[in-house]
């Protein structure tokens, strides 16, 4: 869903969270697999050497903007090719994710970083295309299976911000059912984010995070 004032407090900690990953861990040339719009190419540009997008050729966004288009079993590129990979809320709609992993593995350098956000408490979106939520375990489990190894696996928030994300989202459906509420809803919508906001500082139950930021590196002896 496009960034607007019904989901800014989820946009606060991801960004914030992915622009530190991407200070700390991004370098050289980056694949952003699933990259859609590339909404996040200004964010990575002053720490890479190039921002590579990669997309299906009939992709959920019509607007999107790859490089290369394919998918994340197949990336057309040569093995070792990247230096680092993102991926954000991507990873769910992918009916085989260890595969898709083991494909990003082999464009990776060894020593290479992936830094993917995926989600774990969220409401059905772009369906028939999401298959998956992932716990801390799940993740771990993946992406070892898949070759890699865990640098970070890390709770974007805690049950206030989800519990108020997911109630913003529960009263869009009012917005185009027979009592339209096109004003009240996005009115509210910033009241109840600003309120969680305020709670999450207070009582950070992480258990109940909406997302997790997973940050995994390549084998420096990976073949």
């Amino acid at each position: 869903m496009a960034k607007n004032i019904r989901n800014l407090l989820i946009y606060h900690f991801h960004d914030r969270a992915l622009k530190k990953a991407l200070q700390q861990h991004a370098s050289g040339r980056l694949i952003d697999i699933g990259c859609g719009v590339k909404p996040y190419e200004e964010l990575a540009r002053p720490h890479v050497s190039a921002h590579v997008g990669l997309d299906r050729a009939d992709p959920f966004n019509k607007k999107a903007r790859p490089d290369l288009v394919g998918t994340a079993y197949e990336i057309p590129c040569g093995d070792a090719e990247f230096d680092v990979a993102m991926s954000t809320a991507a990873l769910e709609h992918l009916a085989e994710p260890e595969r898709a992993l083991r494909e990003c593995l082999r464009v990776l350098k060894p020593g290479g970083k992936a830094i993917y956000t995926v989600p774990f408490i969220f409401h059905v979106h772009a369906a028939p295309w999401d298959y998956y939520r992932f716990t801390n375990y799940g993740l771990e489990h993946v992406f070892k299976a898949a070759g890699f190894e865990i640098l970070e696996i890390k709770p974007l928030a805690g049950f206030w911000v989800t519990f108020g994300q997911m109630f913003v989202y529960y009263l869009m459906r009012f917005e185009k059912g027979p009592i339209k509420w096109t004003f009240i809803v996005p009115a509210i919508a910033l009241v109840v984010q600003a309120l969680a906001f305020v709670l999450d500082t207070i009582d950070r139950a992480e258990q109940w995070t909406w997302t997790y930021l997973v940050v995994a590196r390549k084998p420096v002896a990976a073949s």
